[in-house]
């Protein structure tokens, strides 16, 4: 248990996998991160601030996995990320940045449109709290944070399942 979240499982969508050109899927991937809560834990931001001291969160997506030192989160700075920077959004509003990113003049194989809905938007439709990191800045990106062209982050919170789960969605 660390600040009162256990890892659970992780799941990654490599888009790759499901296209016959790599060039096709514009190095697209969806990184997920599962935590569980105890049932009587804090309120969304308390969780919110967990899941940032929460070492699965020190992860720069950039191949090395989720370092316990890592000074890096996606492209930014780890030390400038907090609750605060989350905006609460609709289950609604989740979907279509998703949705927008994956591309809409894209035709998605059918195997990875199920593996999104299965592993992604299913757990979208089911949160209770959703919230979307949005653009930090240029002060925020760390040294070499530039190395991806979209980085979208949400958070979910499922209290009947007593489940936070952190999905990357990005490009490199």
């Amino acid at each position: 248990m660390d600040n009162g979240l256990a890892h659970e499982e992780s799941a990654f969508i490599n888009f790759r996998r499901y296209v016959r050109d790599p060039k096709e899927h514009g190095f697209r991937w969806v990184d997920i991160k599962q935590l569980r809560f105890s049932a009587g834990s804090v309120d969304d931001r308390e969780l919110l601030a967990a899941l940032i001291g929460h070492e699965q969160f020190r992860d720069d997506y950039a191949g090395s996995g989720a370092l316990p030192d890592g000074p890096r989160h996606g492209p930014y700075w780890l030390q400038l990320i907090t609750p605060g920077l989350y905006e609460s959004i609709s289950q609604e509003k989740a979907a279509q940045i998703l949705r927008e990113w994956v591309d809409p003049l894209w035709d998605v194989p059918t195997e990875l449109e199920a593996d999104l809905q299965r592993k992604v938007f299913a757990r979208v439709a089911a949160a209770d709290g959703i919230y979307y990191l949005s653009e930090l800045g240029d002060e925020a990106i760390h040294d070499w944070g530039r190395v991806h062209d979209y980085f979208h982050e949400f958070v979910l919170v499922d209290r009947s399942a007593g489940r936070i789960t952190l999905i990357v969605a990005a490009d490199d």
